[in-house]
């Protein structure tokens, strides 16, 4: 006859029973914060489990130097690789010749083999266009994370077959700025790609397509403060210009135009009524548009009265 044990626990440990019998004499099992027993016979299943939790307390916020870098979409691997420095070891000491020559040794091995599949090295290629079309644009790290992962769910989706992985990436750029409605043209993103517009331009519709991405429509207004950042207007104008473009896209005469060259003739129209002397073909260089784009827009503010 089989013995009951009987423990005693602390008001600290969470005790709850689990529906996984006993090995030995299939009983009831019970599972604490520190080992999983068995209620009939005693039999220790479990003990010493793994906590999960952060290794620090509220009162050491700044010993976290085992925990390493967090893991980031922008990196193939997920940035857990192994990273050989150069020239100096971890505590800033120079190396020797000899020891520079064998980290140099290691890190051509580590680069051959930091890769296990073809998938995984272009994934490291368009991950690495990413980074730099989004460093050129100066875009905030959560849009490059959301273009990084716009990328990964694009080959996974297997999207990369027979179409180029920079203009792929260059289309994920495009994508996250259009679905978190930053002003950005095609143009600004292909300029900073290693690819003609046109190959651009049938990745993002093809990622478009595929994935059904939330894209917002681009309007005149949420061009007008770039735009006013790089003229260096007053705020004045900056506002005048956006109740312009807002105006004019209620009555619906912004549609089918380009919103950057509608934006360039609200800014142009503002600094005319602020008596700013702005110039037609400055602003159209800025806004990458003709200097007809932006008298043809200004005529259709002045007819809209606005």
């Amino acid at each position: 006859m089989a013995t009951r044990h009987i423990y005693e626990t602390g008001f600290d440990e969470d005790v709850s029973n689990t529906n996984t019998p006993c090995p030995e004499c299939k009983g009831q099992v019970r599972t604490n914060s520190v080992e999983t027993i068995c209620e009939d016979c005693g039999l220790v299943i479990n003990e010493q489990q793994i906590d999960y939790g952060p290794e620090w307390g509220t009162h050491d916020q700044d010993e976290r130097r085992r925990t390493g870098a967090p893991l980031t979409a922008t990196r193939h691997d997920r940035g857990i690789s192994t990273e050989i420095g150069r020239g100096k070891d971890a505590n800033g000491n120079e190396l020797s010749g000899r020891k520079r020559q064998q980290l140099s040794r290691m890190r051509r091995e580590h680069t051959r083999g930091r890769f296990q599949s073809k998938a995984e090295r272009n994934l490291a290629h368009g991950l690495g266009e990413v980074r730099r079309i989004a460093s050129g644009l100066e875009l905030s790290e959560s849009l490059h994370n959301q273009a990084c992962q716009l990328f990964r769910s694009a080959q996974n989706e297997d999207l990369l077959r027979g179409r180029s992985i920079e203009a792929m990436a260059a289309a994920s750029v495009y994508g996250a700025c259009r679905c978190n409605g930053q002003p950005r043209t095609l143009n600004d993103v292909t300029d900073s790609a290693r690819v003609k517009q046109s190959r651009v331009t049938n990745a993002y519709t093809t990622l478009n397509t595929e994935l059904g991405l939330p894209a917002q429509p681009m309007t005149p207004s949420t061009f007008v403060p770039r735009l006013a950042s790089e003229l260096d207007v007053s705020d004045q104008i900056r506002q005048r210009a956006r109740r312009l473009a807002e105006a004019s896209e209620s009555t619906g005469a912004t549609t089918g135009v380009q919103p950057s060259g509608f934006a360039a003739a609200c800014l142009y129209k503002a600094g005319l009524e602020q008596g700013w002397w702005l110039t037609q073909s400055d602003v159209a260089e800025v806004a990458d548009i003709s200097v007809v784009t932006v008298r043809t827009h200004r005529d259709t503010i002045d007819e809209l009265a606005v």
